[in-house]
């Protein structure tokens, strides 16, 4: 991230166009916005290019003139008139349909364009930046995406690399969003690193959504494991509960007594109270977060110990 900061600091000092790529909840937008912002020129538009869809999308993007179309009793503007002397913010490029990229790049390049159904050029001057979540060379390759638009766009680009790729940012953005949602909350070691492991495939918004989850469930000062969301809670009983189950296949099992005609299967009921055992002695025998993390009800862990004698 300190690498990031640094990127952004000097593409914001220039006009030319950025390229940012990186999955979905990486915080393109976030970023694009700070680049932005080192200078603050005029206003920052967003266009979501998926949501530029049917006949409508280039009305959206251009304008449209007085009775172009049936319903437009009045001019109005396009998101390319707002972004004058300012930034356009082209979220998620990769889903513009081919026909509506070749009139983007004609944008780009002369800074002029047409409202639909009107015959003026109108102009704006912006800086470009785009982001989406594909591999844009790919699309390039697979010709779905236009080569010429592809390299006006790809000037300064910058990559957000997922969560799971940089685990020692995790600690530092939950206590961010801690400061944010939290009313002082703490986050325990076994907890955090639980929050570390979990490897994040909605990254920062997974995250930043989950801390707001665990504080409006948790009225502090400690989150416990009992207030991970269901994923978290399935992936640290995974990690921590399940050794056993886990090294069923291995040769040392294979002459266990509960290897199942040399299969290297173990019967289900022996798994089920093999986990609770393990749960029981991880929550230190606390019944509530111990059912929490087995993903079944309190009165049914009840059940349990007493059907196997626990």
């Amino acid at each position: 991230m300190k690498q990031v900061h640094r990127l952004v600091s000097r593409m914001g000092k220039s006009r030319f166009p950025v390229l940012i790529l990186g999955e979905t909840g990486t915080g393109k937008e976030v970023v694009a916005r700070a680049v932005h912002n080192v200078e603050g020129r005029g206003p920052f538009v967003v266009v979501d290019c998926s949501s530029l869809v049917g006949p409508l999308m280039e009305s959206e993007l251009f304008g449209y003139a007085k009775g172009a179309f049936t319903g437009a009793h009045n001019q109005k503007l396009g998101l390319l008139d707002a972004a004058n002397g300012g930034t356009a913010f082209f979220d998620e490029i990769g889903e513009l349909p081919l026909d509506l990229q070749q009139k983007l790049l004609r944008v780009l390049q002369e800074k002029e364009f047409r409202a639909v159904g009107g015959l003026a050029q109108r102009s704006s001057n912006f800086r470009v930046i785009a982001a989406t979540n594909r591999d844009l060379a790919a699309e390039v390759e697979a010709k779905r995406f236009r080569q010429d638009l592809y390299y006006r766009l790809n000037v300064m680009k910058l990559r957000l690399a997922p969560l799971r790729e940089r685990k020692d940012d995790i600690p530092l953005l939950i206590n961010h969003f801690l400061d944010r949602h939290g009313n002082g909350h703490q986050i325990p070691d076994d907890v955090m690193e639980s929050l570390v492991e979990y490897q994040w495939p909605g990254n920062i918004r997974e995250l930043e959504h989950t801390v707001q989850q665990m504080v409006a469930m948790n009225s502090g000062p400690y989150i416990s494991m009992a207030d991970l969301p269901s994923s978290l809670v399935n992936h640290s009983f995974e990690r921590n509960v399940f050794p056993e189950v886990a090294e069923a296949t291995s040769p040392s099992f294979a002459s266990s007594p509960f290897n199942v005609a040399g299969t290297g299967i173990m019967p289900l009921a022996e798994v089920e109270k093999r986990a609770i055992l393990q749960a029981m002695d991880y929550t230190k025998g606390d019944r509530t977060v111990a059912a929490a993390m087995l993903g079944i009800g309190r009165t049914t862990l009840y059940r349990k110990l007493k059907e196997y004698g626990l």
